[in-house]
């Protein structure tokens, strides 16, 4: 009988692994490590632009679970469904700046929500000096831009669908080049729209790649630059990044 129940549990536990065994293999994420040249990105896609080593921004960003990755690799993560949506890639310097890349990183949500995004890129400025953000989310009418010296806010600014939700100093230089003090005023009185709501004006990703030229480098344009081949790291975005509405109070 005793053989019999532990020849039972050892069938049972083979079975299992057998079940378990592909289940646990999926999970498991394997990057390149060839190291290879940068490769271009931005659209529908958010990022953070400063000049540090790899290590450093992520040990400073606080990501966890780091793995070394190639471009190729890291940019796909990020812009894979099911593990972009926890995933950051940090890549090798280009051109004297690091991209920090990936949808998780906090975004600008307006007045109703915690506002994760300023004291992140604060905590960086101060910490490695320039620091730029981009955000272009066309499917969520999302667009958002900062710049940060020193840990203070030389410009941040962000449009949804609801109208302005971020607006932090003067518009830049830089932005009045592109037009870009037109979408101060979101919209135009006066007028109406075919829905009957009020006109609106909105930057395109187009403007915010343009604009991330003129701060730092154009990620849409990354795979043209000359670069060493080398690797960046990919690790696990912290949860406290994730939006939150302000409680209410009585």
């Amino acid at each position: 009988m005793i053989v019999f129940i532990t020849l039972f549990i050892i069938v049972t536990i083979l079975l299992a692994a057998q079940v378990l065994a592909p289940r646990l293999s999926e999970r498991r994420v394997v990057y390149g490590l060839a190291p290879d040249a940068p490769c271009a990105f931005g659209p529908e896609m958010t990022w953070i632009a400063l000049k540090a080593q790899p290590q450093i921004a992520a040990d400073a960003i606080g990501l966890t679970d780091l793995a070394p990755s190639n471009w190729n690799s890291g940019i796909g993560t990020v812009y894979d469904g099911p593990l972009g949506g926890s995933r950051i890639f940090v890549s090798p310097p280009v051109d004297g700046w690091t991209f920090v890349v990936g949808v998780s990183l906090p975004q600008p949500h307006g007045r109703s929500f915690v506002d994760k995004c300023t004291p992140l890129l604060t905590a960086l400025s101060e910490h490695f000096g320039d620091v730029h953000y981009f955000s272009a989310h066309p499917e969520l009418d999302l667009f958002a831009w900062a710049k940060l010296s020193g840990g203070r806010v030389v410009r941040a600014f962000g449009i949804g669908d609801e109208g302005i939700i971020w607006a932090k100093g003067r518009p830049t230089r830089e932005e009045r080049s592109l037009g870009l003090k037109l979408f101060e005023l979101r919209g135009v009185r006066g007028r109406r729209g075919d829905a009957g709501g009020e006109l609106l004006l909105h930057p395109t990703q187009e403007h915010v790649m343009r604009l991330a030229g003129q701060w730092a480098v154009n990620p849409t344009l990354l795979d043209g630059l000359p670069a060493s081949p080398t690797l960046g790291l990919v690790g696990i975005a912290p949860s406290a990044w994730r939006a939150e509405r302000h409680r209410k109070t009585a």
